[in-house]
């Protein structure tokens, strides 16, 4: 997939007509995915490329910088999940507080007709753009009809199994995912994302307690402002491996910092120390506990260790 992005180029001069979808696409969730899959059959349809819009940073942190939001993925991981459903082409608006002040109207004009020249728009029905969100896909549709572009809204609901709760319609979204990141309900998000939620990191030297236990664990420094879940001990992979996670402070040994730690199942020998890994959060066993001493921490370090094999065996299935 290409990129574009202002300042490395922009968009190519010859990229021609276009079909579009546009959205912050944080996580690149099951709602995404319908957003993008239309607009995927428009541009086969049609023969035309067809290119995601997105912004860097989010719209959120520069307009309400002191309540932004936690990400659900990075700008490569987003770039990259777009890729794989098949998008031709992302252009990366930088996302700047003059930016937000553009009309509606001068968005359309000069993304949408001028650089991307686009026939047909695939966004989520409550879609809104513009300065103070004064767009909405009445106005871009309405504009689209002197512009020469149709516009697609698509419903993002669908089935989320939601705690305490049946089966339910819900409208797919970023804001709700997080919501269960944080409350540690890795499955209702993994449900919404259509993959388990993803931490990226970097492998750092930690107190080499686990070792001294039995169980080393790798201890990860996370990438910034990412969505870390509720502190708890979680079934996951480290790398693709099956893993053991353990986020919190290690209150059994005084600890007040928190730390997410990952102990990869069955691997001898392994050295980590400076890569760049990803840790993937499949269930949460438990939450945390202070034990009374080291050996009831250490036997219930190999329960969980056993039922995080159990349930990633079972998630294969």
């Amino acid at each position: 997939m290409q990129v574009w992005r202002d300042g490395t180029g922009g968009v190519p001069a010859d990229a021609g007509r276009t079909v579009v979808t546009i959205g912050v696409f944080d996580g690149v969730h099951r709602g995404h995915q319908r957003i993008a899959h239309r607009a995927l059959a428009r541009a086969a349809e049609l023969r035309l490329p067809a290119v995601a819009v997105t912004f860097d940073p989010l719209p959120e942190s520069v307009i309400r910088p002191l309540d932004k939001p936690a990400l659900l993925t990075t700008l490569p991981r987003r770039l990259d999940l777009l890729g794989e459903l098949g998008i031709d082409a992302a252009y990366v608006i930088d996302f700047t507080t003059e930016f937000s002040r553009r009309s509606p109207e001068d968005f359309v004009q000069s993304v949408l007709v001028e650089k991307l020249r686009a026939v047909d728009i695939a966004v989520g029905a409550n879609f809104r753009f513009g300065r103070r969100a004064a767009g909405d896909v009445a106005m871009l549709a309405e504009l689209g009809l002197t512009a020469g572009f149709m516009v697609d809204p698509i419903q993002l609901a669908g089935p989320i199994s939601e705690p305490d709760s049946d089966a339910s319609s819900k409208v797919f979204s970023s804001s709700w995912i997080r919501e269960r990141i944080a409350a540690g309900d890795v499955e209702g998000a993994a449900d919404a994302l259509g993959r388990p939620h993803r931490l990226e990191a970097t492998v750092i030297h930690g107190d080499h307690r686990g070792r001294e236990l039995g169980y080393p664990t790798a201890n990860l420094d996370v990438v910034a402002d990412l969505a870390v879940p509720a502190d708890g001990v979680y079934a996951g992979r480290l790398d693709g491996m099956p893993a053991a996670i353990s986020i919190g402070t290690n209150s059994t040994f005084g600890g007040t910092g928190r730390r997410v730690e990952a102990y990869a199942i069955d691997q001898v020998g392994l050295e980590l120390y400076g890569a760049a890994v990803t840790l993937d959060f499949v269930s949460r066993m438990r939450p945390m506990v202070t034990f009374d001493s080291v050996d009831a921490l250490v036997a219930q370090i190999a329960q969980d260790v056993e039922e995080s094999r159990k349930r990633l065996a079972d998630s294969y299935r």
